[in-house]
């Protein structure tokens, strides 16, 4: 799968999610982007349930049994790319670097996809968001073991 595709997903709804103009929560984006990201073979969260949630195993125990696990919004049908899509608190409360702490450590997944806000409450999330990475990358530092980190801001 391309990352142009789950690109392409955003861009055929930005005009019903953009922000500022549009105040969505992160369910709401969700729900409007849901049809394509299906479309493309992905299986996204349909609620807060404990049932409607994307469980992706990280620690098993006895008998291949799973210990532990964190949930994502959608992941991919071959579980190699999970996306996590955010509202509020993407940057006020750091949830964009719990999201990649997850992710790393999520079985098999090999891309995260963040998709955040272009603006909230004043800041402005995407390019918050986009220069931790860019730093992140650049320095090479921490190496994590994702291939990739895709950005989408809406």
């Amino acid at each position: 799968m391309e990352m142009k595709s789950i690109i392409s997903c955003f861009e055929q709804e930005f005009e019903k999610i953009k922000s500022p103009e549009k105040n969505l929560s992160s369910n709401q984006v969700l729900e409007i982007i849901r049809p394509h990201l299906e479309n493309i073979e992905f299986t996204v969260e349909t609620g807060k349930s404990r049932l409607q949630k994307i469980n992706i195993p990280v620690l098993f125990g006895v008998d291949n049994t799973i210990d532990k696990s964190f949930n994502a919004d959608a992941v991919s049908n071959d579980g190699k790319i999970v996306i996590e899509v955010e509202a509020g608190r993407a940057t006020e409360n750091n949830q964009f670097l719990k999201d990649i702490f997850q992710a790393c450590m999520m079985f098999e997944v090999e891309y995260l996809v963040i998709v955040v806000r272009n603006e909230y409450r004043g800041h402005k999330d995407f390019e918050i968001i986009y220069t931790f990475l860019e730093t992140l990358y650049i320095s090479s530092r921490l190496h994590l073991p994702l291939k990739g980190i895709l950005l989408i801001g809406y």
